[in-house]
């Protein structure tokens, strides 16, 4: 008897340790999963429903479904009595529970139940376009991509010799308007695990700025390192620094940004469910993370400094215009009648006004023809949206247009911007080679895409597409920065080059800082001037050298 009791109690004291082992490595589990994955807790989250469900299915199966398991071992039977296992029944059903939770809530969260609620997430207000867009200096034109920017990074990385094998330029190429002037951002990184390790005590030094009118490249050097990054690993990772700081805030993409003083920050918009229980996803607030200190500042949507361009991401705008533009009539009338359903197109870009970065696209209808009603500009800190009533043609029609005129060369088109030339709606395109290097540059009329002018310059390209405008029979208000000017002078010095097959004089006159591009195949009498001659040259501002369109 005495032997049976302690047999027992000895298979006790066993099950109790298998129970506290089981708990260390479902706590220990749970914990890796929740570093790794860093799901905010909240209920609104889906990575957290997620979390939780797993959690569970661990706990039944741990601490329930197995020991029926065994018992019925010990019976001698083949599987488990489910009637006289309620706990592990129990514990089955509260799993099911939670996953039928779960599906509900995102049914009725979905727009096929709250059409009208996901339909004014967005205000849009109908604006007029020569009002609200000022023609743009010709000097303050992004000519880059995303592509053509990384290019231009890894170039100016790769002549770093002191930094080329410890880092690399970072994927994020923000895009931000910094001091009044367009340009992309993006943080160097660890080049690798093992340069991580060798390198993670001195943090990140340095960030590259890229000036998208001018193409100028710089690294710019840190006097305090960036340690909060994307390229960090355990605690200092940024999205892992801000989950231990705000472990209920789900955060969308931090982005990376620098204020007018050039220090780096990360922006890391915070996202709220205004509709059911994952829908209506919007940005309620908004945490800055100093990159240098990981010091973070908390704060709503219209607290946002002027400095902070990217609050909105592109896609999460464009979700909204076509949530305003396709549940007019409702959900259903959005699969099948269509009637005034419309969608944006294919693509966007971005647009510099007023210190602030907007969102571009067209807006077409959902019949998917290659004409537009009209297009958007989305503000990216604030949200605001503004509606332009513009027919013309969409931005593939127009790339295909520019490429067209350079078939024989093979360029590809970028994707447009959106330019106020002399009160006209115009798409501006860079041309790039299959290196990616930008050749030419095409301007497109949005109303008739036929009027199609291309040059090797910017104010090339913009004096052709005037000239086509004036053939055609469209009146342009010519602004006073673009307008002609003439400039008389002995010339100082002569210097020839080559672009792209055409020979081109470079002139400077005695007294004057100015210097002129004059293209031969143009102006064919410059040939009679030498140095020492006086010249009489009508011109078109540019930098870094102002077009000659007449040599008199």
């Amino acid at each position: 008897m005495k032997l049976k009791k302690v047999i027992a109690s000895g298979e006790g004291k066993s099950k109790s340790f298998k129970r506290i082992v089981t708990i260390i490595v479902i706590a220990v589990l749970a914990f890796l999963y929740y570093y790794a994955e860093l799901p905010a807790i909240n209920i609104h989250s889906g990575g957290f429903w997620g979390f939780i469900i797993v959690l569970a299915v661990i706990l039944v199966f741990g601490f329930l479904i197995v020991p029926a398991v065994h018992r019925a071992s010990d019976r001698g039977d083949s599987s488990p009595d489910w009637k006289h296992e309620k706990a592990a029944k129990t514990g089955i059903l509260v799993v099911l529970g939670i996953i039928g939770v779960f599906i509900i809530g995102s049914i009725l969260s979905s727009p096929i139940v709250n059409a009208k609620k996901y339909q004014q997430l967005l205000t849009v207000k109908e604006s007029d376009f020569t009002k609200d867009i000022q023609e743009v200096d010709m000097k303050k034109i992004p000519l880059m991509d995303r592509d053509s920017a990384t290019l231009l990074g890894n170039r100016k990385m790769g002549s770093m010799a002191d930094m080329v094998s410890q880092f690399e330029v970072s994927s994020e190429y923000s895009q931000i308007n910094y001091k009044n002037t367009p340009v992309r951002v993006s943080p160097l990184q660890y080049a690798s695990v093992i340069k991580w390790l060798t390198n993670q005590s001195s943090g990140i030094p340095a960030y590259i700025k890229i000036d998208m009118a001018t193409q100028d490249t710089e690294l710019v050097k840190l006097s305090q390192p960036i340690r909060y990054s994307k390229s960090e690993h355990f605690n200092r990772k940024i999205e892992r620094h801000l989950r231990f700081r705000y472990p209920t805030y789900i955060f969308d993409t931090p982005n990376f940004e620098i204020d007018e003083q050039g220090t780096p920050w990360w922006i890391c918009p915070v996202k709220d469910y205004t509709i059911g229980l994952f829908g209506g996803e919007t940005i309620g607030r908004v945490v800055l993370c100093n990159a240098q200190t990981g010091e973070t500042r908390d704060m709503a949507v219209q607290d946002v400094p002027q400095w902070v361009d990217k609050v909105y991401s592109a896609d999460m705008l464009n979700g909204f215009y076509n949530y305003y533009g396709t549940l007019k009539h409702g959900y259903f009338n959005s699969i099948l009648g269509q009637k005034d359903c419309l969608k944006t197109t294919d693509g966007y870009n971005y647009l510099a006004l007023n210190d602030d970065v907007w969102v571009y696209t067209g807006v077409t209808s959902v019949t998917g023809d290659q004409s537009i009603v009209g297009f958007v500009l989305m503000n990216q800190r604030t949200k605001e949206t503004k509606f332009y009533s513009v027919s013309g043609a969409v931005e593939s029609s127009a790339m295909g247009s520019a490429e067209g005129q350079v078939q024989n060369l093979g360029y590809k088109a970028t994707f447009p911007l959106l330019l106020n030339t002399a009160d006209q709606p115009t798409y501006f395109i860079a041309l790039k080679d299959d290196a990616g290097l930008v050749k030419k540059y095409a301007m497109v009329n949005v109303q008739k895409y036929q009027i199609v002018a291309i040059g090797d310059t910017v104010p090339d390209c913009m004096k052709n597409y005037k000239a086509l405008m004036k053939t055609n029979g469209i009146k342009t208000n010519a602004s006073t920065q673009d307008a002609d000017k003439t400039a008389t002078g002995k010339i100082k010095k002569i210097a020839q080059a080559v672009q792209d097959g055409n020979s081109h004089y470079y002139v400077m006159l005695e007294n004057d800082n100015h210097l002129y591009d004059i293209n031969l195949a143009d102006n064919v009498a410059f040939l009679r001037y030498s140095e020492g001659d006086t010249v009489t040259l009508t011109y078109t501002e540019g930098t870094p050298a102002c077009t000659v369109t007449k040599v008199g």
